[in-house]
């Protein structure tokens, strides 16, 4: 991945992390270039979970809001980011997204889990929970 991340820092693609804020608000987002993501994964030391989506897409922004919410209940203990697909199709395609919205769950930089389409919060919160134990 490392030769596909630099090429894409070259054309400039980007991850955004999520950075928790005051109380009930996301914070500012932490925008990391492609070649990051890996890395990122590599060193976080809580699980992480990817959000891969799309502007157009309606299903992603009918998620997004219950993606938002528990990055704030789960601050501190999961690390949440998002990929838009149009903006970093190569890492998209490196992560073997097929279907927007998809939640990838990480786990010492390895995918451990992931979800497609809009699914409901306990589904989600099933996931992060076994991502914790």
């Amino acid at each position: 991945m490392s030769d596909q991340g630099d090429k894409n820092r070259e054309r400039g693609e980007r991850v955004t992390v999520f950075a928790k804020g005051k109380r009930g608000e996301m914070g500012k987002l932490k925008e990391l270039m492609g070649s990051d993501f890996k890395k990122t994964l590599a060193e976080a030391k809580v699980p992480v979970v990817v959000d891969f989506w799309a502007e157009w897409c309606a299903p992603c922004k009918a998620i997004a809001p219950l993606v938002e919410a528990l990055a704030g209940e789960f601050d501190g203990k999961v690390k949440f980011a998002k990929v838009n697909v149009d903006e970093n199709g190569p890492l998209a395609g490196d992560c073997n997204v097929m279907s927007i919205p998809t939640l990838i769950f990480y786990k010492d930089g390895v995918e451990e889990a992931r979800l497609v389409g809009v699914v409901p919060k306990r589904d989600i919160v099933k996931k992060l929970e076994g991502l914790l134990r």
